[in-house]
């Protein structure tokens, strides 16, 4: 049966997307695989077609709670039931009966932290895995946008799986951070499918503001005005919580935050009321958008810059899935990228909280390698965040073995020193590529290391649009009726119930 029968009868799909038939193609060849592809093509066919031709199981590794289920939902909704994901979803009991009947499930989801613990991973090497799938693979290189440090452990956990059939995937990667995906999985004789991080459909504006205010007024200017669905990032919670709220107090509705700090069970609402059309607009940080499978999201607007262009290309990509024409707002005002700085600062721990690091090791004669059950006293004698405490963990163990204190602790400080400048780097990349009078394609490209191709019409701000193209027919966008607004309550009861109802 051809590629294309099975992509119809199994997905109703009558065509690939880009790159897919060829992803797709490598893996029923037998060969290990890294693929690039841009966002909105579709990356979970490229595992899940495959998957179905051959004899095992399917693991993927997936970085976000919310991803995996997302990933879940959308096979389910396709009628595969023999599907589940491994995380802390899942009750006690219930893991415990799922690590029983593993080899019952066909597709498997799991996070990297949890396949590291030893029982999960005794209960994996006894499945025959046909597929191992790094998704979001990026994560796996330290210069990453998305880096965790789990990730790097997945070459030892191939290894352990008896090196099966893998495929890394994709939207964002540098040269150097392929090169550390390959060298991490050990694929060193993988193929490799890159495509173009360019989107044509979607058209990228930047617009500068001396004040606060000013940018505040333009965001609300711009969201009447354009057609939804539509996603404005923030770097800050707050900041993002206290815009819904002020967009709803402006007339405009059915708008909602969404960032990490929110329940679980919260997030997941939100995410299913913006795909099923309850929701317009979501004010959210980065922790949205990664896997929601929404073709008619018709602008992203950035609020806050984001740290780099790996980011900036995955948030934006969210938008014009379904190939029609899109946009991309970036409102900047001089100083933003101050916040940025803050951020990195507070992901990686500073000289004198790792000299407090050492001098606690030191005076307690203990092994780097052992610092299990000890999170929260160094939390609390270093000042360490979780983020910082996770990291400094992961370092230790890794690279403490065999060598005294003071010299683990000097490297740390290098690899710490190093991080900040490239994340420094990538921060002051941005803001010249906002300050520029170049096209905004061109350069995106050239970060890549790609070679410009034909010039699009509505491209950029520097080369000209129209904004008529993405402005709403039937604007102002104000508070629906009272009887619609009991209605879109009435859907997002039934939204609750059908969860609940899944969940028994």
């Amino acid at each position: 049966m051809k590629l294309e029968e099975i992509l119809k009868e199994r997905f109703g799909y009558s065509n690939f997307r880009s790159g897919q038939k060829e992803v797709i193609s490598s893996l029923l060849a037998g060969k290990n695989t890294l693929a690039m592809l841009p966002t909105g093509t579709g990356k979970s066919l490229c595992y899940q077609l495959p998957g179905y031709m051959l004899e095992g199981q399917v693991l993927i590794v997936s970085p976000l709670l919310s991803l995996m289920q997302d990933q879940v939902d959308q096979l389910k909704v396709n009628g595969e039931k023999s599907v589940i994901a491994i995380n802390s979803f899942l009750s006690f009991d219930e893991k415990l009966t799922a690590m029983k009947q593993l080899s019952r499930f066909k597709f498997i989801f799991i996070s990297p932290e949890m396949m590291l613990t030893e029982q999960v991973l005794a209960r994996l090497k006894s499945l025959k895995i046909a597929l191992f799938v790094i998704d979001e693979a990026h994560c796996i290189s330290q210069w990453g946008h998305d880096f965790r440090p789990d990730y790097l452990k997945l070459g030892y956990v191939r290894k352990q799986l008896q090196n099966p059939l893998t495929i890394a995937l994709t939207a964002t990667a540098t040269s150097e951070v392929r090169g550390d995906i390959i060298r991490t999985l050990s694929i060193q004789e993988s193929e490799q499918i890159i495509y173009s991080v360019n989107r044509p459909n979607i058209t990228m504006a930047v617009e500068h503001f001396h004040h606060y205010r000013e940018k505040r007024d333009r965001l609300i200017q711009l969201v009447t005005k354009l057609e939804g669905p539509g996603i404005i990032y923030f770097s800050s919670k707050k900041m993002a919580e206290q815009m819904a709220a002020d967009l709803r107090l402006q007339g405009i509705g059915n708008v909602m935050p969404y960032h990490g700090g929110l329940e679980q069970e919260t997030r997941m609402l939100i995410q299913q009321q913006f795909l099923h059309g309850q929701l317009d607009l979501i004010c959210a940080t980065s922790a949205f958008g990664m896997g929601i499978n929404k073709e008619n999201i018709r602008y992203v607007i950035h609020f806050h810059m984001p740290m780099q262009f790996e980011s900036y290309v995955q948030e934006i990509g969210r938008a014009g899935r379904d190939g029609q024409p899109s946009i991309a707002f970036m409102l900047y005002t001089s100083g933003d990228e101050t916040l940025q700085h803050q951020l990195i600062e507070g992901e990686l721990p500073d000289e004198p909280q790792i000299t407090l690091l050492e001098n606690w090791l030191q005076e307690h004669k203990t092994n780097p390698q052992n610092l299990a059950g000890l999170e929260e006293e160094l939390s609390l004698i270093c000042g360490f965040n979780e983020i910082q405490l996770r990291l400094t963990f992961d370092y230790l163990k890794n690279y403490s073995l065999g060598k005294n204190i003071s010299s683990v602790c000097d490297e740390f400080k290098l690899y710490i020193k190093k991080r900040l400048e490239s994340k420094r780097r990538k921060i002051e990349e941005m803001v010249r590529w906002i300050s520029s009078e170049k096209c905004r394609r061109i350069q995106l490209l050239e970060y890549f290391e790609e070679m410009p191709k034909i010039q699009n019409s509505d491209c950029c701000d520097h080369c000209g649009f129209s904004i008529t193209t993405f402005e709403r027919t039937n604007f102002p966008l104000h508070k629906q009726r009272d009887n619609e607004e009991q209605s879109w309550k009435e859907r997002l009861a039934e939204i609750l119930l059908r969860k609940r109802e899944e969940e028994r």
